[in-house]
């Protein structure tokens, strides 16, 4: 899901990262310049990414209802289905790696064997279990259905860049196997309190192969979807000060028993920066001052707070 074809990564290399060196960030919107307007929080109330970027409640009184009433509703089918596609690639990466460090380059064959043995049910058996019992036999299956093809698909993708950098360095040792593999960390933890969010977040994957942050969708693509890259680059560049100008969002969709890919690409932007950083404003703002904003324009049909607005 990560990994850019060579299309891609042509285009990122000879466009979006010549251009996004050309066209510049404003300095005062660069994450290092945290302690400045207008990147310094305004509220004393911090927030998650996810918070400040996700717009499927247009009022965002879903937020409210969560910080300010403290209702609290599971995960509906949707966002139960997303967590578990998002468990299963982190796991195909995460254990690549660790197989690679136990056995070493000289048993690659044993590693690609234990990859074959990962299942399904051992990334639900782990942490959904008990949310995936409470959804109906049909979705449970559709799950099931579409989990087997990700980590398919997934497992696939992986033991061929396992084989590719083989057959490529003869010399090669177990870390930089690893590193050359999957140059991707998957869930991040960075600290954005700087910046007057989460000190626990936690980014889908970090590219250090691209300097690119990486967020993985199984929806439908929105605009505002690109506040969730603009946030973690805003925290990436205060916590370690370098700049981090792309971001990548995949979008994953299952079609005739098929997966489709479409990678946006794009640029983090001032117009991006001063989108997030007004949205965290006015966010703080509804939840330090305990504001109902009211009902959205037009309710998401998978928003888990719906029955309580209606």
């Amino acid at each position: 899901m990560f990994f850019l074809s060579s299309e891609e990564q042509k285009k990122l290399l000879r466009y979006y990262l010549p251009k996004a060196r050309m066209e510049g960030v404003a300095e005062e919107l660069r994450g290092w310049n945290w302690n400045q307007a207008p990147l310094s929080p305004v509220y004393d109330t911090t927030l998650g990414v996810y918070e400040v970027a996700g717009a499927y409640c247009d009022s965002a009184r879903d937020l409210y209802l969560r910080r300010v009433e403290k209702i609290y509703q599971p995960p509906n089918e949707a966002m139960l289905r997303g967590k578990i596609f998002h468990a299963i690639v982190a796991r195909i990466i995460v254990n690549t790696k660790k197989l690679i460090y136990l056995y070493g380059v000289s048993a690659h064959g044993k590693i690609i064997d234990e990859l074959n043995k990962i299942q399904l049910t051992d990334v639900i058996n782990e942490s959904f279990q008990k949310s995936i019992e409470a959804l109906t036999e049909k979705e449970q299956e559709e799950i099931r259905k579409k989990g087997n093809l990700l980590l398919e698909f997934e497992r696939d993708r992986i033991k061929a860049r396992l084989q590719e950098t083989l057959v490529k360095q003869p010399y090669i040792g177990e870390d930089s196997l690893a590193a050359l593999t999957v140059p991707i960390v998957v869930e991040h933890k960075l600290d954005g309190s700087f910046l007057g969010l989460s000190r626990h977040l936690s980014t889908d994957a970090f590219h250090s192969g691209e300097s690119m942050i990486v967020d993985l969708k199984f929806g439908e693509p929105r605009k505002f979807h690109r506040l969730t890259t603009t946030g973690y680059a805003l925290v990436m560049e205060a916590m370690y000060e370098y700049p981090v100008n792309v971001g990548c969002l995949v979008y994953v969709s299952f079609v005739n028993n098929r997966i489709l890919i479409h990678r946006d690409i794009h640029i983090i932007s001032d117009e991006l920066r001063q989108w997030f950083i007004e949205s965290r404003d006015e966010k703080a703002r509804l939840i330090e001052e305990e504001i109902d904003p009211g009902r959205a324009s037009a309710c998401s049909h998978t928003c888990p707070y719906k029955g309580h607005c209606q």
